[in-house]
């Protein structure tokens, strides 16, 4: 199997394991770029190519607590995947209309989730641009099918809460819907890094530098202050 970029470039990917997902968030957030997440619904394949992804750690995992995470007050009904088994996929409502979707990771009870903020559709974009129509109304271009973590749950067909939890690695249907995760068979040499987008406070500056992507793809989305971040920003800085 191969993903296809937008430069052109074939790269082979091999199926996800659970080891590969056993790190903690940070760490294993940049091995995901260019790795392909596939889903399955009502005959219809889509594939996206990974192109932008964020770390998000839970309460007490790692050195540094992580105050943008769901699960930084502990495990909840809400955030339950983030605790569980690496590899199934953390599907969680945003402004009470976008479906996002996170691959968890690092060890069960240990929370973790990798947010996927963007991605170019490689397969099924028939489909994927059908979703978005039927979500929201409009597509301004195809590199924008999957553009930002919200158009990204459309364009896969993802939903919360029916697909909470669903598994990438074993590929078990789940609510109508098969996922599978591949990873790159030679991980990106470099990619760049630098503040989560759009999150509130110290944890959307370079305090947190826990969002990666590729360099130059037209896919990645723009980045945005949080409530509050650039005044963080300002302050007296923390190395991590």
């Amino acid at each position: 199997m191969t993903g296809t970029g937008a430069t052109g470039r074939t790269d082979p990917v091999r199926p996800a394991t659970r080891e590969d997902l056993l790190g903690l968030p940070r760490e294993v957030a940049p091995r995901l770029l260019g790795g392909i997440l596939t889903t399955l619904i009502s005959g219809e394949t889509v594939a996206l190519r990974l192109t932008e992804v964020e770390a998000y750690h839970g309460a007490g995992t790692g050195k540094v607590a992580d105050p943008g995470s769901h699960a930084r007050m502990g495990r909840t009904a809400r955030n339950a995947t983030m605790w569980g088994e690496p590899g199934h996929l953390y599907v969680y409502l945003s402004h009470g209309i976008h479906s996002c979707v996170n691959v968890v990771s690092g060890p069960v009870g240990v929370a973790g989730g990798i947010l996927l903020r963007a991605g170019e559709v490689v397969q099924g974009q028939d489909a994927a641009g059908r979703r978005r129509l039927e979500r929201r109304g409009v597509v301004r271009a195809e590199r924008d099918l999957a553009r930002g973590p919200g158009r990204l749950g459309d364009a896969l067909g993802l939903r919360h809460p029916v697909h909470d939890g669903i598994d990438a690695i074993a590929g078990t249907a789940q609510a109508g819907a098969v996922a599978r995760l591949s990873l790159l068979v030679d991980p990106l040499g470099s990619v760049a890094s630098g503040p989560r987008v759009g999150v509130a406070g110290v944890a959307g500056t370079d305090a947190f530098p826990w969002r990666f992507w590729i360099e130059g793809d037209p896919t990645v989305s723009a980045f945005r202050w949080g409530r509050g971040a650039r005044e963080a920003a300002a302050g007296p800085g923390s190395a991590q």
